[in-house]
């Protein structure tokens, strides 16, 4: 493939991915489907013969790629959330109620319903189960915009009519918790890939199991939101309160410090062992609390947000191209049960359980109704999260199977891709015509 034909095919699905958020936005066809259609019909052409694309030649630039993808999607969902969350008020944390119950239940729930398919099913060992598990377990940051919420709503915009200028989103949950639950379980699978990658190792044992809940639970967990939130703090103080006029980013209007709170965040993070996914949003959120109004809250949000439509845009083309050119060889009538299981019933069933038993009432911030429980059950959208993970996991330890859990999750990403981008636009343009208000726009 020539250098002018790599120019000329980025550039035509460059300017296809600045259109089709505009072109897509009321109807049932989400970018990504479009971008992976592209990315196929690049795969049939001669000249990508050359190029190999076998994920298992290429684990750590997979990793890499997939990994940053994600970051830049954190801290867009970080800074684009709305709602508060003080440390101090019982009333806030009531608020994110959804969200606890998402991360809580439906994600230990979902890694053990693909655990026992990718055991019982599929025959695979059980480490190797939990892993495919913990891989496809997180809901996506990146894919999910259809059902995210927007741009933050600051001072220079008109809000909606009804809505809390505190911050709070009235009567939009749905997008809500599914925002937040995508921006913090993609840190908060990370155990359970460890645990999957000791057990691999062999030798797992009483000692193990005390490290594994000590360190790769809690103080992994713990550091990564400690140093993500010192890091935002900090940030904020600096941009939106420094005393020297030349100092204060938020005066000068300069977005790039977004990227920087994304890039010190994550490094520092990983650097003292904690979570850096987990940083990254806890980073963007705190960044998002220092001043929540301020018009720059925008601009750092449109930087990230489009770097992540590049990103994105790369990652699905190569997927879409990966597909023909023997990413699915390996993919059986066992994984295709896994994927449509666990689109089709482990996710809507255990997310349900979680928002159902003992529910927080429709009246409170936070409360939903028996539709939006279903709303938010269904569309936990698969994505580049789930990529990552398995890179990551193959990278670091030789995994059995690893051609045929490739094409599942591949498989399984697709399945997601499809369904949830044609359900998504009807489905939340039903829910917020039931509740008398315009469709809102992600």
């Amino acid at each position: 493939m020539t250098g002018a034909t790599v120019y000329l095919l980025l550039g035509l699905s460059l300017l296809l991915a600045t259109v089709l958020p505009h072109a897509t936005r009321r109807i049932a066809l989400s970018p990504p489907m479009v971008l992976v259609g592209v990315g196929m019909a690049f795969g049939f052409l001669p000249l990508v013969d050359e190029v190999s694309l076998d994920p298992e030649e290429h684990r750590e630039l997979i990793t890499h790629v997939t990994e940053f993808t994600v970051l830049v999607s954190l801290m867009g969902v970080g800074l684009a959330i709305d709602r508060a969350l003080e440390a101090r008020s019982w009333r806030s944390w009531r608020s994110w109620s959804p969200v606890w119950r998402l991360l809580l239940v439906t994600m230990p729930l979902t890694i053990g319903g693909v655990l026992l398919l990718g055991w019982w099913v599929a025959g695979l060992a059980p480490a190797v189960a939990l892993l495919l598990g913990a891989v496809l377990a997180p809901t996506d940051p990146v894919l999910a915009s259809d059902v995210q919420v927007g741009e933050p709503m600051t001072e220079d915009v008109d809000r909606p009519e009804g809505e809390d200028p505190d911050g709070t989103e009235e009567d939009d949950d749905i997008r809500f918790s599914l925002t937040a639950e995508a921006g913090l379980n993609d840190g908060l699978a990370f155990p359970f890939v460890h645990l999957a990658l000791l057990l691999l190792a062999g030798g797992f044992g009483l000692s193990e199991t005390a490290e594994w809940v000590g360190w790769y639970v809690a103080g992994k967990i713990a550091v990564g939101v400690a140093v993500g939130g010192a890091i935002g703090w900090l940030l904020g103080r600096q941009a939106f309160h420094a005393r020297a006029d030349t100092l204060r980013l938020a005066e000068v209007g300069e977005p790039l410090l977004a990227l920087a709170a994304l890039l010190a965040s994550y490094g520092a993070a990983e650097l003292i062992g904690g979570y850096g996914f987990l940083a990254v949003f806890v980073c963007a959120m705190r960044l998002r609390a220092s001043q929540r109004d301020h018009s720059y809250q925008r601009a750092m949000h449109g930087l990230v947000e489009r770097l992540e439509r590049l990103m994105t845009l790369l990652v699905l083309l190569v997927l879409g191209m990966a597909m023909t050119q023997g990413l699915l060889d390996h993919l059986d009538w066992r994984g295709i049960v896994v994927a449509l299981a666990l689109v089709l019933v482990v996710r809507p069933v255990a997310g349900y359980v979680a928002l159902a038993v003992l529910p927080r009432g429709e009246q409170h911030d936070g409360g939903l109704d028996r539709g939006e429980k279903l709303a938010v059950s269904f569309f936990g959208v698969r994505g580049v999260g789930s990529l990552f993970y398995l890179g990551y996991a193959t990278s670091h330890e030789h995994v059995p199977d690893e051609p045929w859990l490739w094409s599942t999750v591949a498989f399984t990403i697709i399945v997601s891709v499809l369904l949830h981008g044609v359900t998504a636009t009807p489905a939340m343009a039903r829910i917020d015509a039931r509740r008398g208000r315009e469709p809102a726009t992600a």
